[in-house]
């Protein structure tokens, strides 16, 4: 095959990967929570011995050979925070997840949502997944009180005391240790390691009771990158065809 061919292809499905990025931040612009992806672009070395078992370096390379693509997650990225005013509802300012206890006591982290009580008593993210903190909520507790630092307490019926159930703390780990799974949940990687900080200390966010982080998605951005990936698409389908053309013209040559 043409090496232009190749490299066009190979160009073809990185921007085709970029573009199905962009449409994926585009399409959850309204999802609450949501964290926009950017597409990084790394440049492919072809080895002039493909039998060699040594790795390719610049010296050993014979040419590019095209382009990679790979999404990376914008986590750290603060979207907008939507009042709600719902006692339930929780989102956080700045840095870290809250933490659940996910299936078989694996950690999953949340960027915060509504909040809700389990069957257990225990208060749980909307997924039903306890807190790690497992903080238990009274069954007559009138009313739900989380601090910006993570302070959880409630107070019962017409009483005007209250209770301290505990504190929500919140944990930090790399990005690329995480796994977006659906409902703006985390997967955490085999090999991540979390941090605990309270609310507002060591570089952590703050919690606000009342509120919901919006995504994190620009449109004006997302839809000037899809013009610049249009290009780009545009100009790798036109080396295919100039490419096909020379190859035309060679095989005429030959008859």
């Amino acid at each position: 095959m043409s090496s232009a061919l190749e490299i066009a292809g190979i160009g073809l499905s990185t921007q085709q990967k970029a573009l199905d990025t962009i449409a994926s931040n585009i399409a959850n612009v309204n999802t609450a929570g949501f964290k926009r992806s950017d597409i990084t672009f790394s440049e492919l070395i072809s080895r002039s011995d493909p039998a060699a078992a040594a790795p390719v370096t610049l010296e050993s390379a014979s040419s590019v050979s095209g382009l990679s693509a790979r999404a990376v997650q914008q986590i750290d990225l603060q979207g907008q925070l939507e009042t709600t005013g719902r006692m339930l509802d929780l989102a956080i300012d700045g840095r870290g997840f809250v933490e659940l206890l996910g299936p078989g006591g694996k950690s999953v982290l949340w960027r915060g949502g509504t909040l809700k009580v389990n069957e257990d008593g225990l208060l749980s993210a909307s997924n039903g997944m306890a807190l790690r903190s497992l903080i238990n909520i009274p069954r007559d507790a009138s009313a739900l009180v989380i601090g910006a630092d993570g302070q959880v307490s409630a107070r019962a019926g017409d009483e005007t005391g209250s209770w301290d159930l505990g504190k929500i703390m919140l944990v930090q780990t790399a990005p690329d240790q995480l796994t977006r799974m659906d409902g703006g949940y985390y997967e955490v990687g085999a090999m991540a390691t979390l941090t605990e900080d309270a609310p507002g200390e060591d570089g952590a966010g703050l919690l606000i009771q009342g509120a919901i982080e919006q995504s994190n998605v620009d449109l004006n951005d997302e839809m000037v990158r899809m013009m610049i990936v249009q290009r780009a698409y545009s100009a790798n389908a036109r080396i295919v065809q100039a490419a096909d053309e020379v190859a035309s013209i060679v095989n005429n040559l030959r008859r």
